[in-house]
Parts: C-alpha cells; structure tokens; sequence
C-alpha cells in the first residue's frame, strides 16, 4: 500500500466539488443503516481517487468513509473537509483517525446544526417571509429565495474551513459554540413568540345574551384573559402532537383544515 504524504494533491477545485456532491446527496441516499454514508462516498470519492492511484488502497478509504454517519448536513461540510486534508496528509495512516474524529465530532455538531440550522432559521425567517406574503408583499419570498442562494456559498465555505482548519477550529471554538448556540435558541423562543399573535388568527364567535346583554366569547372573556390565548393554545397543541411522533406534519395539518372547517359551520370560530 502507498505510505506516502499526500499533502498538496487536491486542488481548490477538487474540495468544491467534493463539497457539492455530499451536499447534492447528503438527503437522498440516506439509509437507516449507515445513514449519511453512502453520500459521505459519493461526495468524497473524487478527491479520494485523486488521493489514492492504487486501487487497493483507494478501496480502503472508501469503505472507511462509507461507516455511519449522521450529523447536520451544513455541520457534516465541515467534518468532511478536515477530514479529506487528514487523508491528504497522512494517506492510509489517517484512517483511524479520521473515524474516530467524525464519530467523536458528528454528535456535538448535529446539537448545534440542527439548533441554528433546522429550528431557528427556518423558523424564524421563514415566519417572517411567510407573514409578509400573507400582507402581500412579494419581498417576503425573494428575501426567502436569496437568503437560501447566500447560505448556500456559506456551505460551500464551512467545507473550506474544515479542510483549512478544521481540528484546530473546532477545539478551539468547542465551549463558544455552546454558548453562541444557547444564546440563538433565546433569540428564536422570543421571536417565534412574538410571530405566534401575529401570523395564527383564531377567533371565537360565540355569544352570550341574557335580554338585550350580549356578551362576545372572544373579547369579553378571552381577550380579557389573555390576547391571543386561542393561538397560542393552538401552537402548543400542534407542537405536543408533533413530539409525540403519533402524528405526521400533513395528518396535523388535515386536522386543523377539518378543525376549522367543522367549527367555522358551526359559528364557533369566525373571521
């Protein structure tokens, strides 16, 4: 087997089309098996071949890359770059080391990806999107559309970052991250609970009336109680039937079409 330093082989071309193939597939090969793996192989096998003339040893770092692997797919770039310069400076020697690193790293970096990454963003930016195309105002969907075109050369560049300095990043910034992280989840509870009053319109239309005083269920009573308690009953409904994992994202969303239709018949819940 080759033994010798592969430092300088790969070029800048090479790590972004390593970078768009793991992205391309990161979802669409997934398994519940080796989960990421088979795109971690599709990604990587370029710059691996490039790495490795000798098909045997070429073999053997594709089966070492093709090991369970889960982590946030943006978090995963980062992975994947530092572990291609590992291979590309040690060759063959780097294989433990470059699973025990993934193994170790992929955890960590999944609790702060999907935090950021699938919660907070989404979340809170797609909110506001969707609440200015609810207003009509068509720069909702374009900032939407070229927030994700930005954050797709920020992909691109967190593969950079892990194949310049990936180990040293990430023992470095470990405690930060941790903090930066807990310091965006307050930021995305505040947010998506101001949204919740301002995007769920829920409003009762019943009526009490004794003689000529009549008393309106949503205003004399509800409103009196807490503005917007309806939709915030609502939002902490459907959040408790989606973490159950009883229920799928469409079944809760039928429910709430016939929920709303059925009461809507009734006079119970009005516009």
């Amino acid at each position: 087997m080759n033994k010798e330093t592969m430092q300088g082989k790969l070029t800048r071309k090479d790590i972004r089309t390593a970078a768009f193939r793991y992205m391309f597939m990161a979802c669409n090969i997934f398994n519940y098996e080796s989960q990421q793996g088979p795109a971690v192989v599709f990604g990587l096998k370029k710059a691996l071949r490039k790495l490795y003339p000798n098909d045997e040893d070429y073999r053997a770092s594709l089966d070492n890359q093709f090991k369970y692997f889960n982590t946030t797919t943006w978090m995963g770039n980062i992975l994947l770059g530092a572990a291609l310069a590992m291979e590309e400076k040690d060759g063959l020697k780097a294989l433990d080391a470059v699973q025990n690193f993934k193994t170790g790293m992929m955890g960590p970096l999944a609790g702060i990806g999907d935090t950021l990454i699938w919660v907070l963003y989404p979340t809170i930016m797609g909110s506001i999107a969707a609440y200015m195309a609810l207003e009509g105002n068509p720069i909702g969907a374009i900032s939407w559309f070229l927030l994700n075109v930005f954050f797709l050369f920020v992909r691109f560049k967190l593969f950079d970052m892990g194949y310049d300095s990936g180990l040293k990043l990430i023992t470095a910034l470990g405690d930060k991250l941790s903090v930066f992280t807990e310091a965006a989840s307050m930021m995305g509870l505040t947010v998506v609970g101001a949204l919740i009053p301002s995007v769920i319109k829920m409003t009762v239309g019943l009526e009490f009336a004794t003689g000529d005083v009549a008393l309106n269920l949503q205003t004399g009573v509800l409103d009196q109680i807490m503005p917007a308690l309806l939709p915030a009953l609502l939002t902490f409904g459907v959040y408790k039937l989606l973490a159950s994992r009883k229920v799928t994202v469409i079944q809760v969303i039928l429910m709430i079409i016939v929920l709303a239709l059925v009461c809507s018949f009734f006079g119970i819940l009005t516009v």
